[in-house]
């Protein structure tokens, strides 16, 4: 059952290394991520699991790594052969940043249905009697001149809405995102959002936003859900 559960962003400059120089742009969003993790942390789950988007759909075992190689820096977040996609990298990162390790890992395809992520999130929930989840997910890329997209109308009126869904834990939102319009507005996280929705399913959490921002042009959201 879930009993706890964290949205977090990932951009790769969430991590100071990499960041360099900018890494004070990102402070309140890795400040809100790491209160948000610690809480999963602190929750004292039987298992804490990261979701997020790749190019696949996929379980890897808890031990898997990944790398920041090809965003700029040699860095390896936990050992062995990097197998992660971006999402749980990052998310990897965020959770050995707060002094624990994650008992697994759910890879949804960029292109993953609804449906199909709902039923990936009501499975991560059922695998344990107390579970936490790390959400990992960022909101359209496609929000104005600094954006690594072309800017799009309505891509700041969905991170709204997707906003306010994870601040009111509104599972019906969630599960009902389009996903035409997500891949539209470059929402790398609507597979990850969706699958929350179904792990959470049932679960009675009540949300707490900690943090919506969007200081590149691409929204950032850190919600905590308990």
């Amino acid at each position: 059952m879930l009993i706890a559960a964290a949205v977090c962003p990932h951009p790769p400059l969430l991590v100071p290394r990499l960041a360099g120089g900018a890494a004070p742009e990102l402070d309140s969003v890795r400040t809100a991520c790491d209160r948000a993790v610690a809480a999963l942390v602190a929750a004292r789950p039987d298992r804490l699991l990261v979701v997020g988007a790749g190019g696949r759909t996929a379980r890897h075992p808890g031990g898997a790594a990944g790398s920041l190689a090809p965003y700029g820096a040699p860095i390896a977040v936990g050992a062995g052969p990097a197998v992660l996609p971006l999402s749980l990298t990052v998310g990897r990162w965020l959770v050995e940043r707060a002094g624990a390790e994650p008992a697994g890992f759910a890879e949804l395809a960029g292109d993953a249905r609804p449906e199909e992520c709902l039923v990936v999130g009501a499975e991560l929930a059922a695998s344990a009697p107390r579970v936490a989840v790390l959400v990992m997910g960022d909101g359209s890329a496609r929000r104005g001149e600094r954006s690594p997209g072309r800017f799009d109308e309505r891509a700041v009126d969905f991170d709204d809405a997707v906003a306010a869904a994870l601040a009111g834990a509104d599972l019906a939102t969630l599960a009902t995102l389009d996903p035409v319009l997500a891949e539209q507005l470059m929402a790398a996280g609507r597979p990850a959002w969706q699958a929350l929705a179904g792990a959470a399913e049932g679960a009675g959490l009540s949300a707490e936003r900690l943090a919506y921002e969007a200081p590149y042009g691409v929204g950032y959201f850190v919600t905590l859900w308990r």
